[in-house]
């Protein structure tokens, strides 16, 4: 199976099914001199774990995170850097009866028909539970990135028909983790939580979407055509698991717009250098950054586990038959989805950065044949 691995310089490698022992992913091309912990990665880890609210799949997993490499005196060393989340909750039985009669709009059949075989228990390697491994590695990315006078946040702008009013960067910061919907505009998030409510009450799913916005990034970084930032940016949204859509500054308004209206005419900054006088563009002109603010959306689908009745066949028994998809599973995504958009914008933007010389790729304080360091191991006192 490929497709396990993200990244050009800054490379994630993941491992894990749902219900199997452990998940896992190595981080390659991390800069030594970085401060980490486990702590740093598990504040991210704990937003997204399952059973943090009642909209949430009730699996009782701490996800507590266990690096084993590339750190020494609590510095990172420039080698891979290799991070477990065990598995302790996983209940298969409830899987046994889609062995062969696959889930409505699942990967099961796909799965069965690519590789002749799977692991059933829980959606095996399809599971959105693979996201903890990119969460982990975006929690490093996100320190690096902060490191260097960029941060990013992320919320829920709409669920269902219900969608928030513009907010700002700071509001989202501030706001956003108040509410278990994570939507930085209160009133309609105590409006989406009534909507999730009756959608779960009536044992079916709801989408939404999580906008994203990130500020700091440098102009000058990307590349026109297959490695601009918005094509790098598509990929890494349209891998999140329920996701259907993805835009960046108008996005699909755009098409409303008159080009004289949306073109973002020049004016000079405070230091007498170009700046778009707007931003629609959410920060990015031919594929590459102007240094303002990129902003756009991801659009997450409903939740396709649901107990509805629904059709499926069983081709090992030739039966059409009724099912019910019993379980613990979230009746909506993008609450859990936040840190996932956010790991994946900064797992993108470190590695551009990386890639285009902004961050010296082998240590932190770009002093290259400088030995004598406050991250370096000293002999211990005899």
């Amino acid at each position: 199976m490929n497709g396990n691995r993200f990244g050009r310089l800054f490379q994630v490698t993941t491992y894990g099914e749902s219900h199997g022992e452990a998940m896992g992913v190595t981080i390659s091309g991390c800069p030594a001199g970085l401060e980490l912990t486990e702590e740093d990665i598990q504040r991210d880890l704990d937003r997204r774990k399952p059973g943090q609210s009642m909209i949430t799949t009730s699996r009782g997993e701490p996800d507590e995170v266990t690096i084993n490499s590339g750190i020494q005196d609590g510095y990172t060393t420039g080698t891979p850097i290799g991070m477990v989340i065990q598995n302790k909750d996983a209940r298969s039985g409830k899987y046994e009866p889609f062995i062969t009669a696959p889930r409505p709009s699942h990967g099961d059949f796909t799965y069965s028909a690519k590789f002749g075989t799977r692991n059933w228990g829980g959606g095996g390697r399809s599971s959105a539970r693979e996201t903890v491994n990119w969460v982990a590695g975006g929690a490093i990315a996100k320190k690096i990135l902060a490191e260097h006078g960029v941060e990013l946040k992320a919320h829920v702008n709409q669920i269902g028909d219900i969608r928030a009013d513009d907010v700002t960067f700071q509001d989202i910061k501030e706001l956003s983790e108040e509410n278990e919907v994570r939507c930085a505009d209160p009133d309609t998030a105590a409006e989406m939580r009534e909507l999730i409510d009756r959608y779960q009450k009536e044992g079916d799913s709801i989408g939404g979407s999580i906008y994203f916005e990130a500020r700091g990034v440098p102009r000058g970084i990307g590349a026109p055509r297959f490695d601009s930032v918005e094509a790098r940016l598509g990929q890494a949204m349209m891998a999140v698991p329920a996701s259907t859509a993805f835009e960046f500054g108008l996005g699909t308004e755009a098409r409303e717009w008159a080009g004289h209206d949306r073109n973002d005419e020049w004016e000079f900054d405070s230091n007498g250098d170009p700046k778009p006088a707007s931003n629609r563009h959410g920060g990015l002109q031919g594929g590459i950054t102007t240094g303002e603010p990129i902003y756009g959306e991801v659009t997450l689908h409903a939740p396709t586990s649901i107990p509805k009745t629904q059709t499926t066949v069983d081709w090992e028994t030739g039966e059409e038959k009724e099912v019910q998809v019993v379980g613990r599973h979230d009746p909506v995504l993008p609450p859990r989805g936040v840190p996932v958009v956010e790991a994946m914008v900064a797992l993108t933007l470190v590695d551009f950065m990386l890639l285009g010389g902004r961050i010296n790729p082998d240590r932190m304080d770009g002093q290259p044949g400088k030995y004598d360091t406050n991250y370096h191991p000293t002999r211990p006192e005899t």
